[in-house]
């Protein structure tokens, strides 16, 4: 192990070696992300960064810990993970159209299906523990996972090394939940996720606000990509727990991602219109500067990652409690910071009703309101007032 460790700390060093050159032949290419309405930078900015966190990734897995990987499996991922990284860059060059893009998701997630035969098969049903052969069923919930992950990841790529570090988080997450939580045979599959992980460790000094290169497209869909497949990888046979822990793990993507469809549904527009209403957009708009903003999110994933570990330490009837208060807090602070927009905030309007109705049951209740004359209660007494008492 320690070997592996010492190989993951050299592989950060490559990859900080490798970003230049990748940044070079970005302005070479023409993979250059000019300023626009949606976006945050001010100057044009070299994008294509994913290319290096490929490079080193397969450097790692074909050189440095090739005896760790089965061959078949890490070739049909190298397959797949080109047509990704093709995919990104023709649309990072010459901006291909969402269908055109989805389509070469859709290929890369076929040859995972079908050459690298990573794929759902089964589910096992919570407590009665019954097993639901998932039959045909199995393609279109593997290509649906690969392709909403992908996807989730590639949306959050919004400000300098917000994708990143997210990203980080969760495969670093992932490593440590395979090697020590799920006991699986196949320890190659936590370390090809401290593989990626430390990629991207290299990667983030030169992504990180204020960015030199953009991951752009080819990164951003190559790393939601890899951990889509990193995380079904051990989901052949599908435990309630193995599922939700990996969702949980990636709470910030998968969170912004679904109340973006909501959202744009809610206010009678195309789901693949983008917006300039995501996460980070909403933290900026309450006042967090831009690196603040990044922070905040990496926060907020680093508690994501502590949940799911509580998940997997608590007792089977302690999920339950966990699911119900994960989904009421993240709804209340979905809420506030406006994810669902100005207009739709169900849950803090049945608790203003709920405190509504209480002040008018209790009249004898003096409320304060910020910038109002205080209640009597809460006036300091004068002399005048003392010497009367």
């Amino acid at each position: 192990m320690f070997l592996i460790i010492v190989k993951l700390f050299f592989l950060v060093i490559i990859q900080t070696a490798v970003t230049p050159f990748i940044r070079r032949l970005a302005f070479v290419l023409g993979a250059v992300d000019n300023p626009n309405a949606r976006r945050v930078n001010k100057k044009p900015m070299p994008t294509i960064g994913g290319l290096g966190i490929f490079v080193t990734f397969n450097i790692g897995t074909f050189i440095l810990l090739r005896e760790q990987f089965p061959t078949h499996e890490a070739f049909s991922i190298l397959l797949a993970s080109s047509v990704m990284i093709l995919t990104g860059l023709i649309d990072d060059i010459l901006e291909l159209k969402p269908k055109q893009k989805l389509a070469g998701q859709f290929i890369a997630a076929l040859i995972i299906y079908f050459l690298a035969g990573i794929k759902m098969k089964e589910i096992i049903l919570p407590f009665s523990k019954q097993v639901i052969n998932l039959g045909w069923w199995s393609l279109p919930i593997t290509i649906f996972w690969i392709l909403a992950l992908t996807n989730a990841v590639n949306l959050i790529d919004g400000l300098d090394g917000l994708a990143t570090g997210v990203s980080l988080i969760s495969l670093s997450t992932m490593g440590v939940v395979g090697y020590f939580f799920l006991h699986t045979k196949e320890l190659y599959i936590p370390i090809a996720c401290f593989i990626l992980a430390a990629a991207l460790l290299g990667f983030l000094p030169y992504n990180f606000h204020p960015a030199k290169i953009f991951l752009g497209d080819t990164g951003a869909l190559y790393i939601g990509f890899m951990i889509a497949i990193l995380s079904l990888k051990g989901l052949k046979n599908v435990t309630f727990i193995s599922l939700i822990v990996p969702i949980i793990i990636l709470g910030v993507p998968i969170t912004d991602t679904v109340y973006a469809m909501i959202r744009r549904k809610l206010n009678h527009k195309p789901i693949s219109q983008a917006d300039k209403h995501h996460l980070h957009h909403q933290l900026m708009r309450m006042g967090l500067s831009h690196r603040q903003a990044v922070l905040c999110i990496y926060g907020i994933s680093l508690v994501f990652s502590f949940i799911s570990l509580l998940f997997l330490l608590s007792p089977s009837w302690g999920i339950w409690p966990l699911i119900l208060g994960l989904l009421v807090a993240l709804e209340f602070f979905v809420e506030s910071v406006g994810l669902l927009g100005d207009k739709y905030h169900p849950l803090l309007n049945l608790i203003q009703k709920m405190i509504n109705s209480t002040r008018r049951s209790d009249p004898t209740v003096e409320v304060w309101h910020l910038g109002g004359e205080k209640p009597n209660q809460l006036k300091r007494k004068t002399k005048e007032d003392k010497d009367n008492d």
